[in-house]
């Protein structure tokens, strides 16, 4: 493999693991507050029905859309840009079309936030 090659998988597998970072943090994090939850129900202790819900932030679907959005377009543009090719003729701008994926997704929690707003103002919320 040569470094004309090595350079884009480097740029491309950066995002990747900083999202696989951020995830196993989220996971430990969980862990531990289960772990100390089960420690306090083995002490008897009465929790209360908001200590064991999951906490859920008002706008976390307006902000997973934006980052999908704007990560799916920059994987698009990434892709159209990088000058890559392939002994047979192949270039890594053909791939452009992985970052639908990200953007339709991110459009799709945005909808959703937009809906659920709407519908809050419907309710007089």
């Amino acid at each position: 493999m040569t470094i004309e090659m090595m350079i884009p998988l480097l740029v491309l597998a950066t995002p990747v693991a900083l999202v696989a970072l951020a995830l196993r943090f989220v996971r430990q994090q969980t862990e531990a507050r289960y772990r100390t939850l089960l420690q306090l129900a083995d002490k008897g202790v009465d929790l209360p029905l908001t200590v064991l819900a999951e906490q859920h932030q008002p706008h976390a679907d307006r902000r997973r859309g934006l980052v999908l959005l704007c990560g799916g377009i920059g994987l698009m543009l990434s892709l159209l840009v990088l000058p890559v090719q392939s002994d047979e003729g192949q270039q890594l701008a053909d791939l452009w079309g992985l970052g639908l994926l990200p953007v339709m997704l991110g459009l799709g929690y945005l909808s959703n936030w937009w809906l659920d707003q709407r519908a809050g103002d419907m309710r007089g919320t």
